[in-house]
């Protein structure tokens, strides 16, 4: 899968020397933020921030992150400049919300404040957005890779250690706050936005007018996977049981459990996140509290953030004829040996997947056929599933791949009726394969001449029942079954030689 790997993060958005001024912006934002009944007084917003909750984390717990996302201007040192305003206990407090330290928020890891990292340094954009930073390079991926992009879908893959740290500081606020008037077991959660949709909400506009393309539900998809490899060996080890469940992670693919490679741990990390997140969803409020820390601690690596482009397999269907008797179905090599001169499968795949641009394929037919028998008449249907294209072939890139085929020197398979399907062939196809009458010719020799009354008596049989042995040439790739087959009719034509 294609894929460019780089760094994500946000520095506290701070202020040297003390709190920002409020822009006008910023400002009617937190009035109309304060001004709902669900939102938290300030202090207790100011208790989020000194634990190191990024603006947009806090306004996101509160319900209020689709008013405040876009402001560029609302930051930890502006909204700490709003609430001194508003709340005189801060005042006199001394803050570690304006601290300088190159921490990240303790919940998102800077994922909603990205600045973005690459070969140990900041790429510094200052025509653009943070965000525009971002949907910039995720533009450039799919740019690099040749898509053809008419639409697209956006996939976001976040560390479990996100998940668990925001539970903490839920339960944080809990603790500090539960038996005041206006806390509720409600605020914090029902209405809290998920850290996927926030971001989801803050790269879709961006990502839609640089790719010239609109966000749906598409085939095309763009997948973020962030990691924190930190954040998740930290958690592996506060969970119960956490040798176990390492085992579990590493032996999950078969393979020994004895890792050496640092890559390999970062992706025994990745692959348990599913897991974790399963695990914490188990562990009730009081045991979680006394497994971890409340506050988190905070965080001083950002996320990791691979981008990647998928999209979903399209389908090439059509009829094929073989004319060799040395040409088998599928590319077929025992012990490193090559079976015949070539496989119908790598015949019309090969033509298919480069016209395509795609990463692989999958050659699927209604029935086969020996690599020693021919494929006549109308010929045998067949589906190429191909993977991961970076263009849908127009129906005249379609013929180019039939007329390429069919004019070829060696004349080991032709095709007709090429066309561009849906998935939804792919169940007919089966359907077919198994309803479908076929007719056999074959050569037969006797010891002896058949009377005309044999001869008779066999063009009177109908519908008759015979049982079918796995072929002993295919017994080490199928299983050794008697399969029930009916002969419908029978012709027989006697060559007096």
């Amino acid at each position: 899968m294609p894929s460019i790997n780089h760094e994500t993060a946000s520095r506290a958005m701070t202020a040297t020397g003390g709190a920002a001024e409020v822009d006008a912006e910023a400002r009617a934002i937190l009035q109309r933020a304060a001004a709902v009944a669900s939102f938290p007084p300030f202090h207790a917003v100011h208790h989020l921030l000194s634990v190191g909750v990024c603006v947009r984390c806090i306004f996101r717990l509160c319900g209020a992150f689709s008013d405040a996302c876009t402001c560029l201007s609302l930051t930890a040192s502006s909204l700490h400049s709003f609430i001194e305003e508003h709340d005189d206990s801060v005042k006199s407090v001394s803050c570690s919300c304006l601290a300088t330290d190159e921490a990240y928020c303790s919940i998102c890891f800077g994922v909603l404040l990205p600045t973005c990292y690459q070969d140990g340094a900041v790429e510094q954009l200052h025509s653009v957005t943070p965000i525009d930073n971002i949907t910039s390079m995720i533009s450039q991926a799919v740019q690099r890779e040749g898509y053809q992009v008419d639409d697209f879908s956006l996939e976001i893959s976040l560390p479990a250690v996100v998940a668990a740290n925001e539970r903490a500081i839920r339960l944080c606020m809990k603790e500090k706050y539960g038996n005041a008037n206006w806390f509720s077991d409600k605020m914090f959660s029902q209405q809290t936005m998920p850290v996927k949709e926030a971001l989801r909400l803050l790269l879709v506009p961006s990502l839609e007018r640089q790719m010239n393309v609109k966000h749906g539900n598409n085939s095309f998809r763009i997948r973020l996977m962030y990691t924190h490899d930190d954040g998740s060996q930290k958690l592996l080890n506060l969970l119960p049981n956490d040798r176990g469940r390492k085992r579990k992670a590493e032996s999950r693919d078969g393979s020994s459990t004895k890792r050496n490679s640092t890559d390999d741990d970062k992706n025994i990390l990745s692959e348990s996140d599913s897991f974790i997140n399963k695990t914490l969803e188990g562990i009730q409020d009081q045991e979680f509290c006394s497994l971890f820390q409340l506050p988190p601690e905070k965080m001083l690596k950002p996320c990791h953030l691979v981008i990647s482009c998928l999209r979903s397999p399209i389908y090439i269907g059509g009829r094929y004829l073989k004319l060799s008797r040395n040409v088998s179905q599928s590319c077929w090599i025992i012990d490193d040996e090559r079976m015949g001169e070539a496989s119908v499968e790598e015949i019309i795949g090969e033509h298919v997947r480069a016209i395509c641009r795609g990463d692989g394929y999958k050659f699927h037919a209604a029935g086969r056929e020996d690599i020693d028998v021919r494929m006549l008449g109308s010929g045998r249907p067949f589906l190429v599933e191909v993977l991961n294209v970076r263009s849908i072939p127009s129906a005249t890139e379609v013929q180019q791949i039939a007329d390429k085929i069919n004019s070829s020197e060696k004349k080991h398979v032709r095709i007709r009726n090429l066309k561009l399907v849906g998935s939804e062939i792919w169940t007919m196809m089966r359907e077919g394969e198994a309803e479908k009458q076929k007719q056999y010719t074959a050569l037969i020799w006797t010891s002896r001449p058949l009377t005309d009354n044999e001869l008779h008596n066999i063009s009177l049989i109908k519908d008759m029942e015979i049982v079918q042995k796995t072929p002993i040439r295919v017994l080490h790739r199928r299983s050794p079954l008697e399969r029930k087959r009916i002969i419908h009719c029978l012709s027989v034509n006697q060559d007096g030689d």
